[in-house]
């Protein structure tokens, strides 16, 4: 159908907000992947193009080193890949539309946004640092704070897309969110049979997204209970309401978390000067 040039509207601020997102997880998984972010010619548009933030001082910035854990390495290739061409995809939907990628902040130092987040968390001190391509365990702690928001994000909006190619196209980016974020739980939840300090991790993380996004419980961990034992262990690999199905999260949410911040603010986090786009503000919380 065609759309209307208010329905079109909407369209567009739906589509140049979700790739506000894919920006941020397509540098996060490039650099973690491959240790360089998207090409140039794929940052530009409508707004206030901004760097990427990926630390300082030696080592900065890098791949994560899978030569230990090759598995891990190819999983996270291949979600690099699929979070590139959504960036791709989204930019090409959009045409003249399309915005610029903002500021990021995907540094493994100090100051960096992962480590403002873990040490909200209790993942780590409140003077340590958490440095996402430090190892595959980190990475895998990385990525788990971003999958599950991108899936309830992609829900969220949904019913405020009315154009129905766009809202298939969105639907098939939604599920391939689910399936990253299914993976990353699904061998965080793996190793906790041996590292349960993953479990509590993933649960502190978890409780922290809880904390930003408003008053009601929705985030879940992977569970934990009696991990590897057949006939009591149970885990919780999809995070759903009673039936079955996965939540929703406004735009206001979203923005909250990978803000860091419950207020209404409108920067901050991993995106340090603001997104670009007509969803600009975290709800207050």
């Amino acid at each position: 159908p065609t759309p209307t040039a208010t329905s079109a509207s909407v369209d567009v601020q739906v589509l140049n907000f979700a790739l506000q997102l894919e920006y941020l997880e397509a540098q996060f998984y490039s650099y973690a992947a491959f240790g360089v972010g998207l090409p140039a010619a794929s940052l530009t548009g409508v707004g206030t193009q901004g760097g990427v933030q990926t630390g300082t001082g030696a080592g900065f910035p890098r791949a994560v080193d899978f030569s230990g854990d090759p598995v891990i390495g190819q999983y996270a290739r291949e979600i690099a890949y699929d979070e590139i061409a959504h960036v791709n995809f989204l930019r090409t939907a959009l045409g003249s539309a399309a915005a610029a990628q903002p500021a990021i902040n995907i540094s493994g130092d100090s100051a960096g946004a992962f480590t403002a987040a873990a040490r909200a968390a209790g993942v780590v001190g409140a003077t340590a640092t958490f440095d996402p391509y430090a190892n595959p365990t980190s990475f895998l702690l990385g990525a788990y704070i971003f999958e599950d928001v991108g899936v309830t994000a992609y829900k969220g909006a949904s019913p405020l897309i009315t154009n129905a190619t766009f809202l298939e196209a969105a639907a098939g980016i939604l599920a391939a969110e689910a399936y990253h974020a299914g993976l990353v739980r699904t061998i965080i939840y793996n190793r906790g049979i041996t590292m349960a300090s993953l479990i509590t991790s993933a649960q502190q993380i978890s409780d922290a997204r809880d904390s930003l996004d408003g008053t009601s419980d929705l985030d879940q961990g992977v569970g934990g209970t009696n991990i590897g034992v057949l006939a009591t262990g149970v885990s919780n690999i999809v995070p759903t309401d009673n039936n079955a199905i996965a939540f929703s999260r406004t735009p206001q949410q979203v923005l909250n978390i990978v803000f860091l911040n419950r207020a209404a603010v409108t920067a901050g986090g991993f995106f340090p000067a603001g997104v670009n786009g007509s969803f600009q503000t975290s709800g207050a919380n």
